[in-house]
């Protein structure tokens, strides 16, 4: 299986106050750990395009993009909101960061590629079709997604986020479209205090599984074989999209939950068996959070290894 890896300097180049956990530090300990891996040779590094404001338009709305162009700062920041701000190149870090995903989709359903891993910043699951929020400012993955079913014709797809954090930004997008099944898990009650069932009782297509704080990985795998493959093998997509989180990290301090390297090789191995059944293997991950940045790095290397098959 190929698999690249998409990104783009200016990703490194937004940044939020040097006391923000988004950081540009981030990407760079993800490039260091691929080189202390030795896998970096075997991996395509591909620089990430800008996308086209018609594949952003898709998901979000004229007000939402105009709120971020016209308020860049030459120095210093805007704050959109109490943690997401703009400095001079957030509008193109963002448009990279979702350039990066598009791309990266064409190349997988065009057969370029078998699958992809897009190390990008700012994340974007949180982002909804209205604003920026959560340190996200586009919804990198909704955006791909909705290029594949609109501008490639797909009739199915899944979107998959396992970030501690609920994907309430990329939920909103898909609410109620039965092309797409979300299936995540995220702890709570925590920001952004979305996804519980009372929120999504009326979304067929959604498979949320809160959880508390303190889970572990055994608990996890749980969820994953009996709530998401049922829901995924049904749905049979034809593509998947993943909302790569690695804050459920045991070391991760921005989240309460157990996760190690492993339980992420895991699950990106079952999710890797739906899409060889149902999707030519055709998958597009996407980063999000993840904060502990040793942590984040080796949980990166474990999810790209398992994406390339390597051992």
């Amino acid at each position: 299986m190929s698999t690249a890896i998409y990104t783009h300097p200016d990703c490194k180049r937004h940044e939020m106050g040097a006391w923000h956990p988004e950081s540009p530090a981030r990407l760079q300990a993800i490039d260091d750990q691929l080189i202390l891996s030795r896998i970096d040779g075997f991996i395509e590094i591909r620089e990430a395009p800008e996308v086209a404001m018609d594949d952003v338009r898709r998901v979000h709305s004229q007000t939402c993009i105009d709120r971020v162009r016209d308020n860049l700062p030459e120095t210093g920041y805007f704050a959109l909101d109490g943690d997401t701000s703009l400095n001079a190149y957030t509008w193109s870090a963002a448009l990279h960061a979702a350039g990066a995903a598009v791309a990266a989709t064409d190349a997988v359903l065009t057969g370029g590629i078998g699958n992809a891993f897009c190390a990008i910043r700012p994340p974007g699951h949180h982002a909804r079709p209205s604003e920026p929020m959560g340190f996200c400012i586009f919804n990198n993955v909704a955006i791909a997604a909705k290029h594949a079913l609109e501008v490639h014709g797909l009739q199915r797809i899944a979107i998959i986020d396992f970030d501690v954090h609920h994907g309430n930004g990329t939920e909103e997008a898909f609410q109620n479209d039965e092309r797409v099944l979300m299936a995540s898990f995220f702890q709570h009650p925590f920001y952004p205090y979305t996804g519980v069932p009372q929120d999504s009782e009326l979304r067929a297509n959604m498979v949320n599984v809160p959880l508390p704080a303190g889970t572990k990985g055994d608990t996890v795998r749980c969820v994953v074989e009996e709530k998401w493959l049922p829901a995924l093998y049904a749905h049979r997509p034809e593509m998947i999209f993943i909302s790569a989180g690695f804050d459920a990290h045991r070391e991760d301090d921005l989240g309460k939950m157990g996760l190690v390297e492993d339980d992420y090789a895991w699950i990106t191995r079952q999710i890797m068996k739906v899409a060889e059944q149902h999707a030519k293997g055709r998958i597009v991950s996407c980063l999000e959070g993840g904060y502990n940045l040793s942590a984040l790095a080796r949980s990166v290397v474990a999810h790209v290894k398992a994406l390339a098959g390597i051992d």
